[in-house]
């Protein structure tokens, strides 16, 4: 009896074995950590294309800590920022849907990249979180998302964005927050607003913004939440919930204190303190059309250098004091967002690159970078010396020339 029971389990543990996501799993880890690359000093003359890797499941470039991350298909690959070599990877027989950094502060200091998998049900469900410098896995968790969602990363956070649900996840990947169209609730009537969808979202390190369109309103709402409130994740903690002047609009920028907001009909920009009050109105140098280039339930295309915001609006990019959110200049013809390099600011252009002056928004110089469609929206990026480009379903990598 005894013998024909350790039978028994041995063969229940071979069949868990069989049907565990495990068994599905190539992790390809690499035993030397990599090393972070050269910082960049000034702008240099010019930059040479390197190398370039597919990354499907990403809209701009991702860095973490010292790797360069990837995501196409099931694949999730750590580059070599400088020879674009893969150092180690991580591939499951699921589809990504979406590749992000987050928790800067974790894995001492290079924070973590994180896979989220598409799971057996169509659901944005399968999350792991892997250490930058080696590709070893830190941590995972069964989150509830749609397809298309995305990952906005600040501080100890980390949001997973949806057109009418979002999520909230601290650096161990525990739940600390979910909005919305609750996918199971435990218990109903704890959200204020299931029925509405969502337009942009924004994140500073202890508040969560986002545009609702809710059935029978006339216009669009601002709502700002607490990443992790003191009731529970199923209990939204609400700072503020304002409704607009009107609908079409876009959450661009939040800071501690304030909420900037772009409006159509005449373009303009709201600012809002914490408790929704409007503190400013300016208008905006863009079409009406500009703002509708947003896409729903995900953030607009903003960086951020430390003393402005840069928002690309669908072909002219505007940049906001970091501390007013007030509108400081305008830049047309843009292809994408600026980003910092080293002591300068770059943005992508029809010919290649700007060189801007970041006071004003002024051309220093432009240079060049041959791209295959000059036309097609680019996300740059900088690792260190390497200036990374996001073009369509690949990440480039670009080397400067002296």
């Amino acid at each position: 009896m005894a013998v024909a029971l350790v039978v028994l389990l041995g063969v229940a543990a071979l069949v868990v074995w069989r049907t565990s996501p495990e068994v599905a799993t190539v992790s390809t880890p690499d035993t030397t950590p990599l090393a972070a690359p050269s910082p960049a000093g000034d702008v240099p003359a010019g930059f040479v294309e390197a190398w370039r890797a597919p990354s499907g499941a990403t809209r701009a470039p991702v860095v973490a800590g010292p790797a360069v991350v990837t995501g196409d298909g099931g694949l999730v690959a750590g580059h070599d920022a400088t020879s674009g070599a893969v150092a180690w990877s991580y591939q499951r027989d699921l589809t990504l849907c979406t590749v992000a950094a987050g928790f800067p502060g974790a894995d001492d200091g290079d924070g973590h990249a994180l896979a989220l998998y598409e799971g057996r049900t169509g659901w944005c469900s399968e999350l792991t979180a892997l250490h930058p410098s080696s590709g070893k896995r830190a941590d995972t968790s069964n989150p509830d998302m749609r397809p298309g969602v995305q990952l906005l990363a600040d501080g100890s956070y980390v949001t997973a964005t949806g057109t009418d649900y979002m999520e909230v996840w601290r650096s161990d990947l525990v739940r600390t927050l979910e909005y919305g169209d609750v996918p199971t609730p435990v218990q109903p009537g704890k959200q204020p607003r299931p029925e509405c969808s969502y337009g942009s979202t924004a994140m500073s390190s202890d508040r969560i913004g986002v545009i609702e369109r809710c059935p029978g309103a006339p216009t669009d709402r601002l709502t700002v939440l607490t990443p992790d409130g003191a009731k529970g994740a199923d209990t939204p903690e609400v700072q503020s919930s304002v409704e607009l002047p009107a609908s079409g609009a876009v959450l661009v920028a939040l800071s501690g204190e304030r909420a900037a907001v772009a409006v159509p009909g005449p373009p303009r920009l709201i600012v809002y303190d914490k408790a929704g009050l409007q503190i400013s109105q300016t208008p905006l140098d863009v079409p009406d059309a500009a703002l509708a280039t947003a896409p729903a339930g995900a953030p607009a295309a903003v960086t951020t250098d430390g003393s402005r915001f840069y928002w690309w609006a669908g072909g002219t990019t505007v940049a906001l004091d970091v501390d007013t959110l007030t509108p400081a200049w305008a830049l047309r013809d843009t292809l994408g967002p600026p980003a910092t390099y080293g002591t300068g600011l770059l943005v992508p252009v029809r010919d290649g690159l700007v060189d801007l002056d970041p006071a004003r928004g002024t051309t220093l110089r432009t240079l060049p970078v041959p791209r295959p469609d000059p036309t097609a929206d680019v996300r740059i990026a900088a690792a260190g010396e390497v200036l990374l480009e996001q073009r369509g379903p690949e990440v480039v990598g670009l080397l400067p020339t002296r």
